[in-house]
């Protein structure tokens, strides 16, 4: 199973998506596919996403059952502990945690 969920990015590439994957919500893709085509979809996202940003993430045999990449700017990285891949945020911009109301 491969899910690719993407973000302002342009037409073109939705509808190159939309050739290999089922589009079952705007932006969200899933389908069956092998592993050279899944690279191939990818490389097709990162070189097509302008300033979007996407996630593809398939089952494999990892402890957590599957894995995942990310491309383009997004509050949301990757982070793995101990083997495991998991999922930061960093502070939103603007927002000043310190800063008290008078």
């Amino acid at each position: 199973m491969l899910v690719i969920v993407v973000e302002n990015v342009p037409h073109r590439l939705r509808g190159r998506l939309a050739i290999w994957l089922l589009e079952v919500r705007a932006g969200v893709y899933v389908g069956k596919v092998s592993l050279k085509i899944r690279d191939m979809i990818w490389h097709q996202v990162c070189e097509g996403s302008d300033s979007g940003n996407a996630i593809m993430a398939w089952a494999t045999n990892t402890e957590s059952g599957f894995d995942f990449l990310t491309w383009g700017k997004n509050r949301r990285i990757p982070k793995e502990m101990d083997g495991i891949k998991l999922v930061s945020f960093l502070p939103e911009s603007g927002s000043d945690c310190s800063a008290k109301n008078s």
